[in-house]
C-alpha cells in the first residue's frame, strides 16, 4: 500500500578534484644561478680562511692602533676556531692570507660582473627592488608571521621574491659585500698607502678589522638562515631551481594567484 512517503536516495559524496598537471616555470636566470653557485663557494673559503686569519690573533679593537697588550673589544681567547672551520685546517697564517686574498677577487670580479649584468637585464630593479608598498610596515608584519607559520607561497606567488628575500638580499649584494671589500681594503698596507683616505673613512685599520669582522658574522647568519629555509621550502625543488632554472610551481591555494 502506498502511503505517499517518497523514498531518499543516499547522496554520494562527490569525487575529489583531480590534480592539475604539474607546471614548471623558468625561475632563475643563467647570470644568477652561475653567480649564486661561484659566490657560494668563495664565501665559505674566505671564511674559513678568514677564521685561521683571526686565530693569529683572536681580539678585535677599534680605532687605529691594537696589539696583544691593549684592550679589545671582543677577545676570543687562544686559538678558538677548530681545524675543521678553517683554512687551512692546520695553523698556517701565510696560507691562510693566500687562500683569503685569491678567492678576494675571485669576490670582487663575480660581483662586479654580477651587478652589471643584472642591471642590463633589469633583474635589480624588476626583481630585487622592494617597492614601497611592500615596504610598509603592516606588509613586513604580514611577511614576518607567514616565515614564522612557515607559510610558503604558492602558485605565481612562488615565483616572487617576498619582501623580507628582497631586503636580505640587496643588504647582501648592496651593502655587506661591498663593505668587506673595502675593509679588506683599508686593512692593505699598499692600499693604506695608496689610498690612506679609505683608512680613515673607517677610522683606522683595527676598525676596519672589527667592521670585516661583524660584516662576515652578517653574512654567515644570513647564509644560515637561507639554507634553513631551503630545507625546509624543499630542499630538491630549491636547489634544482637554482642548478637548472627550472621550478616545480607549487599549486595554488584558493584565494591566492
Amino acid at each position: 500500500m502506498d502511503d505517499g512517503t517518497v523514498e531518499q536516495q543516499p547522496i554520494e559524496a562527490a569525487p575529489p578534484p583531480r590534480p592539475g598537471p604539474r607546471r614548471i616555470a623558468y625561475r632563475h636566470r643563467l647570470p644568477t644561478r652561475i653567480w649564486h653557485w661561484i659566490n657560494a663557494i668563495t664565501v665559505f673559503v674566505m671564511i674559513m680562511s678568514g677564521l685561521m686569519i683571526l686565530n693569529a690573533h683572536p681580539q678585535l679593537y677599534w680605532g687605529k692602533y691594537g696589539a696583544n697588550f691593549d684592550h679589545g673589544w671582543i677577545s676570543f681567547g687562544r686559538r678558538p676556531f677548530p681545524g675543521w672551520a678553517t683554512i687551512p685546517s692546520g695553523y698556517n697564517l701565510a696560507a691562510a692570507r693566500i687562500w683569503h686574498f685569491a678567492f678576494a677577487w675571485v669576490l670582487v670580479v663575480g660581483l662586479i660582473a654580477f651587478l652589471l649584468t643584472s642591471l642590463w637585464n633589469r633583474h635589480v630593479q624588476r626583481d630585487l627592488a622592494p617597492t614601497a608598498d611592500e615596504l610598509a610596515p603592516k606588509h613586513v608584519w604580514q611577511d614576518i608571521k607567514s616565515h614564522a607559520r612557515l607559510h610558503f607561497p604558492t602558485g605565481d606567488a612562488a615565483l616572487r621574491y617576498n619582501t623580507l628575500q628582497k631586503v636580505s638580499y640587496v643588504s647582501v649584494i648592496f651593502i655587506f659585500l661591498p663593505l668587506m671589500i673595502l675593509t679588506g681594503l683599508a686593512m692593505s698596507p699598499s692600499m693604506d698607502a695608496a689610498w690612506p683616505w679609505l683608512v680613515d673613512l673607517f677610522g683606522g685599520r683595527q676598525s676596519a678589522r672589527s667592521i670585516h669582522f661583524i660584516v662576515a658574522a652578517l653574512i654567515l647568519g644570513f647564509i644560515i638562515v637561507h639554507l634553513v629555509m631551503v630545507v625546509l621550502a624543499g630542499p630538491v625543488n630549491e636547489v634544482w631551481s637554482m642548478i637548472s632554472g627550472r621550478f616545480r610551481v607549487p599549486p595554488a591555494e584558493r584565494g591566492e594567484l
